[in-house]
């Protein structure tokens, strides 16, 4: 019953807004022309967006999150509307909290801790922080909001068995690209979940930056540590987005703070390979002294150097206007779906080098409408950002943001590129590895691939040629005949007893025989469309990290 009132209502709150953007595309959803919209219209329409994900609970709130950096799936306004949605939750309830707390410790809380404040420090959509005082030490303590587990797997399960017929009625690039980023915080959100994993990623990152004064991660009481709770030691600051005071009375340096900000995102990207993954204001803190405090470290992703040097590749060939070399590294990233023409593609490259050589000669009034030029590019054309340049542009974005706060002027274009040059030893020293692996990498993709095609000239000669098939291909096939196979039996059963039914009716003249047996037909051939994907399985159950119970069973 929960399950079908839960389903009920996300379909309620999300279906008018579905129609509504269909129907940009086509009047009558099927056919017919564009609707004309007006700017404010889009606003109004994302504002009721962001509004009604806030109401759907902490599943949609995260998922917004996500996609506020996905230019290929919403173009702007509505990127930036359901951006402002950063943990808009109220606290939940204290004494189930500190409930939580006893069960996971295995004491009550007044005998682990001296002190513990009931009203939380930040209350967010899977977690609340709470100050406390340990062993006279100040800390706090990240506990996991009570019931949060059943939450996601719920309202997962059900946006599963949306985009299925999503899939089904609408294919196109957004749908796929919208499909991909629920699979990826499927995945993800697991490891959010449970805090041991942000402990273990805590303790990766601070030994990283362990010579770097510019960069603080707190450090993490191992001994109180659980799966849904998390003691860190308390560190005091303010909020990057809350230094007008500081940069005002010359405490803190504007563009000490940027350059710091945008060398950690570059380090992480392009170095070390491990991207904080959740960048938003309410995540970094600034000290007196102009540290950076890095916190909730949940959501993280680990970037391979195949995709680091790739986007070098990339880099490098926008560099050279290498239009091929673009459209070959777009390709490898992921990011060109394998049936999409190479002349459309081009186009569309073709028109983002075009952008970019108008930004490197803008002023900083433009940049703003330039990277917006960007972003509709990536939403028009059939273009789907991997995960890992998501969550670059998410930081990025950030730090673009942040630099319009407090200098109308900047330029972070302009600004980047002198982080770059200030930091261009280290940079290098990893570049050039990657560079001269680039080169080798090239060099053996060549040589694997005249190999390959001589083995296949000759398998052909000697009609030995064969064509396999992936096993995980063969068993969706499977799944999809199977499922057809259903559909087919129970059309054919619908059928005949309608047919049955109007020879009965011919014969003794029976509205009751008639109105029985149209109504078995009828309930028949929706049986045709709802047992296989709501009775049978979850059509998209093989993609999802995330199933209820799973939490419960091994801690």
């Amino acid at each position: 019953m929960k399950r079908a009132l839960r389903f009920w209502r996300v379909l309620v709150v999300l279906t008018p807004f579905v129609i509504s953007f269909l129907r940009d595309r086509r009047r009558f959803i099927l056919l017919g022309a564009r609707v004309r919209r007006s700017a404010e219209h889009h606003q109004r329409r994302a504002d009721r967006l962001a509004a009604a994900l806030a109401r759907l609970g902490p599943t949609f709130i995260k998922l917004a999150q996500l996609l506020s950096a996905r230019a290929d799936i919403f173009p702007e306004p509505y990127l930036s509307a359901i951006g402002t949605l950063q943990d808009q939750v109220p606290p939940a309830d204290t004494d189930r909290v500190m409930a939580t707390v006893a069960a996971e410790l295995g004491r009550p809380v007044d005998e682990v801790f001296e002190e513990f404040d009931r009203d939380p420090v930040a209350a967010a959509s899977l977690g609340q922080v709470h100050r406390a005082t340990w062993r006279e030490r100040e800390v706090v303590v990240k506990v996991l909001r009570p019931g949060v587990e059943e939450i996601v797997a719920l309202d997962l399960d059900i946006s599963f068995r949306i985009l299925f017929w999503l899939n089904i009625l609408f294919p196109n690039h957004h749908v796929r690209a919208l499909t991909g980023v629920v699979r990826e915080f499927s995945a993800k959100v697991r490891e959010e979940m449970d805090f041991r994993m942000e402990a273990e990623n805590m303790d990766r990152v601070r030994r990283t930056f362990a010579g770097d004064r510019m960069v603080r991660v707190p450090g993490v009481y191992n001994d109180l540590t659980r799966r849904r709770v998390l003691v860190m030691e308390y560190c005091r600051g303010t909020k990057i987005d809350s230094l007008q005071e500081h940069f005002a009375s010359g405490r803190l340096s504007f563009d000490r703070i940027m350059e710091s900000l945008t060398s950690l995102y570059l380090r992480m990207m392009m170095v070390d390979g491990f991207l904080h993954a959740d960048p938003h204001p309410g995540n970094i803190l600034v000290q007196d002294d102009g540290q950076l405090v890095l916190l909730d470290w949940g959501m993280v992703v680990e970037v391979p150097r195949y995709t680091r040097e790739t986007v070098l590749s990339v880099a490098l060939a926008v560099g050279r206007e290498d239009l091929d070399g673009i459209i070959n590294g777009m390709y490898r990233l992921g990011m060109i779906s394998p049936e999409v023409s190479r002349g459309e593609i081009r186009e569309a490259a073709l028109e983002i080098l075009k952008i970019i050589e108008r930004a490197q000669t803008t002023s900083a009034e433009r940049v703003q409408e330039l990277v917006q030029q960007i972003f509709d590019t990536f939403y028009t054309w059939p273009l789907i950002l991997p995960q890992e340049l998501v969550y670059f542009f998410r930081a990025a974005a950030l730090l673009e943001g942040i630099g319009f706060r407090y200098d109308e002027r900047f330029n972070g274009l302009h600004f980047i590129r002198t982080v770059i040059r200030r930091h261009r030893g280290e940079l290098l020293k990893t570049t050039g590895q990657e560079a001269t692996q680039i080169a080798k990498n090239v060099f053996e993709e060549a040589s694997t691939t005249l190999r390959s095609v001589r083995d296949l000239v000759g398998r052909a000669e000697r009609e030995e040629l064969r064509v396999r098939v992936h096993p995980a291909d063969a068993r969706g096939q499977e799944r999809f005949v199977a499922l057809q196979a259903r559909r087919v039996l129970l059309s054919i059963f619908a059928t005949a007893l309608a047919l049955i039914t109007s020879i009965l009716f011919i014969s003794i003249r029976s509205w009751w025989m008639l109105g029985i047996g149209m109504g078995f037909s009828l309930l028949m051939f929706v049986f045709v469309l709802f047992i296989p994907t709501h009775l049978l399985e979850n059509p998209l159950r093989h993609a999802r990290g995330v199933r209820s119970g799973e939490w419960r069973q091994g801690s």
